[in-house]
């Protein structure tokens, strides 16, 4: 399998900073379990731990996922108690599923996690009930000097940094060059296509192959895309005090270009639509060979390849140099946190640092946790990532320059966004909206969730 070259830029490092932002949020319970405002950091005696490094501690760390991350991670953590003998790690995992309740539950219980991963829709939640340590406290132990800061800054909110990306994605275009070629359409020049292009290539694609094969899939189920959008006529899908930041004109016309595309055949009618958006990645156009072009993660790359069985490219979204300013960003897979109760923090800080920054660690790991935030242990164990995995990382490295700054932290209630999202995209497909209606309805919908 072979794929585009891309010209590795330089890098430079980037110190802890702390982003002023608005307001606090209004408490909210968290992710359908208890919201533990009898446990705030601040409500008892968390302990305070011995700065001598050598002293003994016992710290339990908490994470999601398959059999095969709870299998790397406790080899990781076997390593890193055989460097640090005098601190035991106890490991605290589950599924997804059941791992937000499990959190609230031991939280509300006074027994939270000492280093905890978080996802960026509940971090908030949990930081502003005091539950979360602001690991600017810890600098001295964690080093983020090569974490590019925008990366660092999806962690951070009003008064300190509550969580740090373990890796990064970027949400791009999965492109098939096969079926560019078949339709005799050549690839697009990604630095500066717009989303004019962007339609009459999709069209031209469906126009130029059988019947059953389409230039694009429909982009508008999953909020990110928008929040690119948004980002590159300088508004935003979040403000920094976690309100609406565009306005429903630039929401409505987003879905006046999905129309667009479906109208002019680039897309698949509506009903056809619906039901590949269910099928997730695999059942995608472009990993069922029935479609050139699909917005998804750089970290889905892999599982689309094997569905397709053919090499595909990444490409950045229309319109990056067509407007206001660039709209691609990168996103924290997950965060590494430390509870503000743990009776260890020098221990805790010294495990996020090592998952962070030691190439051991990494080798372990690999594109696990997404591809790892720091650039130097990325390039360290390049070699031993897949082929896909080499890839996605060269694109995300031609990104750094390209993009001008991260998101902030989401407001809590953003997890009900994604199915609004969902919802409301399928109402104008089917023409049961008009663009400006669906637009007026997700901003009532979006407000009331989130408390904004």
């Amino acid at each position: 399998m072979s794929h585009l070259t891309r010209t590795k830029t330089s890098r430079r490092g980037f110190r802890l900073a702390a982003v002023a932002m608005a307001a606090g949020l209004a408490l909210t319970a968290c992710a359908g379990g208890d919201d533990g405002t009898g446990t705030d950091a601040d409500a008892g005696d968390g302990g305070v731990a011995t700065a001598d490094p050598d002293a003994e501690a016992t710290i339990k760390f908490s994470w999601w996922g398959s059999d095969t991350r709870h299998e790397l991670t406790q080899q990781v953590i076997d390593n890193f108690m055989v460097k640090h003998p005098n601190i035991t790690v106890v490991s605290d995992f589950t599924d997804w599923g059941g791992y937000w309740d499990k959190l609230a539950t031991t939280v509300a219980a006074g027994d939270a996690p000492d280093v905890i991963t978080h996802e960026e829709r509940y971090l908030r939640d949990y930081a502003t009930r005091g539950v979360l340590a602001d690991l600017n406290e810890y600098s001295d132990i964690i080093s983020l000097d090569s974490i590019d800061d925008s990366i660092i800054a999806a962690g951070q909110m009003e008064d300190g940094q509550y969580g740090i990306p373990t890796g990064v994605n970027a949400y791009s275009i999965l492109a098939d060059p096969q079926i560019f070629e078949e339709a005799g359409v050549e690839m697009p020049d990604d630095t500066t296509w717009t989303w004019e292009d962007y339609v009459e290539i999709a069209a031209e694609i469906t126009a130029n192959t059988p019947d059953g094969v389409y230039g694009a899939q429909d982009y508008g189920f999953n909020e990110p895309g928008f929040a690119i959008f948004a980002r590159q006529r300088g508004e935003a899908l979040y403000n920094e005090d976690g309100s609406l930041g565009f306005t429903a004109e630039t929401l409505a016309e987003w879905w006046e270009i999905s129309l667009e595309l479906r109208d002019q055949g680039g897309t698949p009618p509506a009903s056809t639509t619906v039901e590949i958006d269910a099928g997730g990645p695999e059942q995608s156009l472009v990993g069922t060979n029935s479609g050139a072009m699909a917005f998804f993660w750089t970290n889905q790359l892999g599982a689309v390849t094997n569905a397709a069985g053919r090499d595909l490219v990444l490409l950045r979204h229309p319109g990056e140099s067509q407007f206001e300013r660039t709209g691609m960003y990168f996103k924290p897979a997950m965060f590494l946190s430390m509870s503000a109760r743990s009776q260890y923090p020098e221990a805790a800080a010294t495990l996020i640092d090592y998952m962070l920054n030691d190439p051991e660690a990494t080798e372990i790991l690999l594109s696990d946790r997404g591809l790892p935030a720091n650039t130097e242990v990325r390039e360290a164990v390049r070699d031993q990532f897949s082929e896909v995995d080499q890839y996605a990382a060269e694109f995300l490295s031609d990104l750094e320059t390209h993009i001008v700054d991260g998101l902030p932290v989401p407001p809590v209630g953003a997890g009900e966004v994604a199915e609004i999202t969902r919802r409301i995209n399928a109402e104008v497909l089917f023409d049961r909206l008009t663009p400006q209606q669906g637009a007026e309805q997700f901003i009532a919908e979006v407000s009331t969730a989130t408390g904004n």
